[in-house]
Order: structure tokens, then sequence, then C-alpha cells
């Protein structure tokens, strides 16, 4: 999930584990707490795209890290904050460790929470943005810090805020399962022959959802909102997979293809050649849109394979955000 939803995340648990001792400043070690597992992002700075990629959600994300650093950072915070023990100071940063890497198996990308185990969890029942987990979760937290510590007050709105959302996040479980449903549905009713089916929220909402269809040759890739008064329909991406070429055998390539888990199409432009992901769809909901929110470019230098990621723009965004508004009324 985003930072901020993190935060909010991590200052609640530190609230419900040590707020009644420590007030204020268990919400701001929780919300510290929240933070720390996404430094993998910079970490991943100092190596290439590939082995940035496989860092993301992996060491920092998983139980053995919540453990070993949950014990060490209460160690270290207990040395000049007296008001709890190391004890209870290395309970609130391992219980902030661990609801970090919970709450992101839930997006699309997913944790490796077993790691060094190579099992990256991955519900796909909630976008890493999305406003009605966060924004009341965080109306309730701001409600419990202008409590004074300890109060039942305090400990009912912190409490509200964790109910509040879980409950939604339970919810999209259940709406995961209505869609899921729909689109089954509708490729039975169209007579479409498929391998796998993978159904994922677009991006900041609920309502309108996507689903990523496996057939023999190419992906299909369909939408249906809440609003929808007509079938759904799907469109083709051929997968392409020849075109890797001698690419295939390639070590790099091979390990970012198992980042996508299978999920991919290769396109050529340019006299150039991408490995576009399927997983987090596209950068519009357009009909046959063609541009893939990650896309990377493999290409060679000196003889050696080199793998980077598309850049996205602002104006992308932008048109996403406009398309996604239109879409979500009904087709």
């Amino acid at each position: 999930m985003d930072s901020l939803t993190q935060i909010v995340l991590g200052a609640a648990v530190g609230e419900a584990v040590l707020g009644k001792k420590a007030g204020n400043k268990a919400m701001l070690y929780g919300a510290i707490a929240g933070t720390i597992p996404d430094l993998d992002v910079y970490i991943g700075k100092f190596f290439d795209t590939v082995t940035a990629l496989e860092i993301h959600r992996g060491f920092t994300h998983s139980i053995f890290f919540a453990i070993v650093f949950g014990w060490i950072f209460g160690w270290l915070i207990s040395l000049y904050e007296k008001n709890a023990s190391t004890k209870e100071w290395a309970k609130l940063m391992f219980w902030g460790f661990l609801t970090h890497p919970i709450l992101d198996a839930h997006t699309t990308w997913g944790t490796q929470l077993f790691w060094p185990l190579d099992i990256r969890l991955a519900f796909k029942n909630i976008f890493v943005i999305d406003p009605l987990y966060t924004l009341p979760f965080l109306i309730f937290l701001l409600m419990a810090m202008s409590q004074r510590k300890g109060t039942a007050k305090r400990r009912k709105y912190n409490n509200l805020g964790l109910i509040v959302s879980t409950s939604y996040m339970a919810i999209t479980i259940i709406i995961k399962g209505i869609t899921y449903t729909k689109f089954e549905q509708a490729l039975k009713e169209q007579g479409i022959t498929y391998e796998e089916i993978v159904t994922k929220p677009t991006p900041f909402n609920t309502i309108l959802w996507s689903a990523n269809v496996e057939t023999e040759n190419a992906y299909l890739i369909g939408y249906y909102s809440f609003f929808d008064s007509k079938p759904i329909e799907f469109y083709s991406y051929p997968k392409n997979h020849h075109l890797l070429g001698a690419y295939k055998n390639d070590i790099l390539v091979k390990r970012l293809i198992k980042i996508t888990k299978g999920w991919y199409t290769i396109s050529e432009k340019n006299n150039a050649l991408y490995l576009n992901d399927l997983r987090f769809g596209l950068l519009s909901v357009r009909p046959n849109f063609q541009q893939f929110a990650f896309s990377f470019e493999i290409g060679k230098k000196h003889d050696k394979t080199i793998i980077n990621e598309v850049p996205r723009n602002r104006e992308e965004a932008k048109q996403l955000l406009k398309d996604l508004w239109v879409r979500i009324q009904g087709n």
C-alpha cells in the first residue's frame, strides 16, 4: 500500500499495543515501523532493474524481519524511552513491521511474508491506493490523537479505525468473489475457452474491476463495473512470446518472467523489444489501449543483456483518472 496508509496503520497498531503507557509516542514509533519495510525501494536503487524488483517486498516484508528487527529496534528505542520496557517496545515494532506486509499481501504485487521461502502472497483484492480504506482510518486516528493518553475515548476511536479498515478489507474480498463470478459467466456465455483467469480492482476504487484471461495464444483483458448495463467485452493482446528469440534462454530475462508469474506479452516498437507485465494492467481502461503500466525494454550493451523499465509521466496518470471516472459509471 502507499506510504500514508502504512503510516496510519502503523500508528494505530502502535497505539493499540502501547498507547496506554506511551501515548502519542506509541503512535510515532508505530508510524516509523509502518514505514521502514518500504526502505527496500531505496536499497533497490543500488542494483539493476530486475534485482530491484526481486528485492522489493522481499526480506523487509517478512515475518523473519519483523521478529529479528523488532527486537533490535525495540532495544534501541528503550535506551532513551524509559516509559516502557525493551520487551514492550520490541512488541510494538514487531507488530508495526508485521502488519505492513500483511496489508501489502492484499495488493497485486504481494509480499514474501515467508521469506526466505520463494512464496509471494498476492490476494489482489485492493489497489495500492484506496481512499475508502485510508481516509476513514486516518480520521479515527486523528480523533484518537486528540484525546488524552490512556482514556477510554482514545482507545475507542483507535479501535474503531482498526475495525472499520479491517471490515472494508473483508468487504473487498467478498466483492472480488462476486466480480470473479461475473467474469466467469461472461466467458462462458461468449463461448471463450481459457486456461486461467485473474481479477483485480482498477486504481483507487473497488467498483470497477479488471480480469486478465489466459488463452492459448493471447491474453484477454476485460472490465466490469457494478454500474454496467451491457455485457462484458474482452480485448485480445497476443502473447508474442516467440519474439524473445534468443533472449528466452537469457538468465536475466528468465528472472523477469518469473517476477511476472508468466503474465506477460512481448511487443516490438522502433526496433526495440519490450516485455509487458500484465498483472498491473494498462494505463487506460479504454478499449484496445496498448500501453501497459509496467513495461520493460530488453536490449544488449557490450554483449550484455540490459533491461530498463519504461518510465511513466504525469499526463498518463491524469488521463487514466479521467478514463476511470467515465468507465466506473458503467458501459
